[in-house]
């Protein structure tokens, strides 16, 4: 098991996402007006666009997106088994890189997931 924790991970970046916000507040006024735009319900649900924009994270390589994107899904209610199809479909477009980071999803998604919520392979 590497060393890195998701919940870590997202928790730093809210932090300095924070400061950004107080710095450059017209930009992320305007990211944030994008995210919430582009992840509204609509002919796709707010769950497949999460999965979706974990897909691209996973693709490339961001720790904080996978964190943050896996964080989404649990809120939304993902199924393990979506994880792992949207995980599959990863790893065959991007190959042995993007395994290794399906991997990583994988960890933040046992990582973060409510203890409660947990099946007892993953306790």
């Amino acid at each position: 098991m590497s060393g890195k924790s998701f919940a870590q991970i997202t928790n730093d970046l809210s932090k300095a996402l924070e400061v950004l916000r107080s710095e450059a507040p017209e930009t992320m006024k305007g990211f944030g007006a994008m995210a919430k735009g582009a992840l509204a319900e609509g002919s796709l649900s707010a769950l497949h666009k999460e999965l979706i924009a974990l897909a691209i994270g996973v693709a490339s390589r961001c720790d904080g997106c996978i964190g943050f994107h896996v964080k989404a899904l649990i809120r939304l209610g993902v199924t393990r088994e979506q994880l792992m199809e949207t995980l599959s479909v990863c790893a065959y477009m991007g190959g042995g890189p993007t395994l290794m980071y399906a991997a990583e999803a994988v960890r933040a998604y046992e990582e973060l997931l409510p203890r409660t919520a947990r099946p007892a392979s993953v306790a």
